[in-house]
Parts: C-alpha cells; structure tokens; sequence
C-alpha cells in the first residue's frame, strides 16, 4: 500500500479527524497523509539507503555492506518501508538460487537526488570547504543572511 491508496475511511477512530473526503497535503499538519512517509525518509537508515539506491540498484547484503553500520534486521525493515512508500522497488530475479535487487521509483529517484544534495552540503560544511549560497543568500538583496 503507499500513500495514495490510502482512504479516509480506513483511518482508525470513531469519528472523522479533519476535513472529510480531502486529503490533508500540509506535513506539519497531524493528519497530513505524507507525514508517515517523511518520518521515514528522514530517518537515518532510510536516508542512507535511499543516498546509495541513489548510485544504482543493490542486492541486499551489497547494500548492507554500503551502508555501514546497519543491522540486517533494520536494513530489511527500512526498504519495508521505502517500498510501503512507494520510493523503492524489489526486483526478484528467478534464478537458482533466487536472487533480489532493489532500485528506486521514480518518486525515490527525486527524493535520493534532494537528499543527495543535503548530504554534499553536510559533507563540504564538516571538510571545511566553501558552500555556494542558496539562491536568495549571497547578499546581493541587501539583507544580512539568517544566523
């Protein structure tokens, strides 16, 4: 199931909470319906994984071994997850013995190419390297930027 099927009416409670037949698209929203979804993107396996998916497809222990650090169990239950959102795919391939291999879906593919972003700035900031400003930031306005 991702996010797009889900339908009020399957929302556990006894009485509607929000506005009925809509979906809430406002993620600090509480009933916003993305708000599973980013709670799972921005955990820190899912954010990782989603970052090396970003490099191509990976079978799981290829993966596992790119993403050090994360237990089997938590890899398996993260890209549960990601496919339960709709951001990665799980190809299983007929052969003997069987093989998986994960990759993202177009949806994944946006997402790992945002965080990959954050990522090469987090990256350049703790090198000590120089950040471009973000557009609006380099002064030209005036302003001082934000501290």
């Amino acid at each position: 199931m991702s996010l797009t099927d889900l339908d009020p009416a399957d929302l556990p409670g006894d009485a509607p909470t929000g506005p009925p037949q809509e979906l809430v698209t406002d993620v600090f929203a509480r009933g916003c319906t993305s708000r599973a979804a980013f709670e799972v993107v921005t955990s820190k396996w899912a954010s990782l994984a989603l970052l090396a998916l970003g490099e191509g497809s990976y079978r799981f222990n290829a993966l596992r071994r790119r993403v050090e650090g994360v237990s089997e169990k938590m890899l398996s239950q993260t890209l549960q997850a990601l496919e339960r959102d709709g951001m990665v795919t799980r190809d299983v391939v007929t052969t003997i013995p069987p093989r998986v291999e994960y990759g993202l879906t177009p949806l994944g593919e946006q997402v790992a190419q945002r965080l990959r972003a954050l990522a090469d700035l987090l990256e350049a900031t703790a090198a000590g390297r120089d950040v471009p400003s973000a557009p609006g930031q380099d002064g030209a306005d005036g302003a001082e930027p934000a501290r």
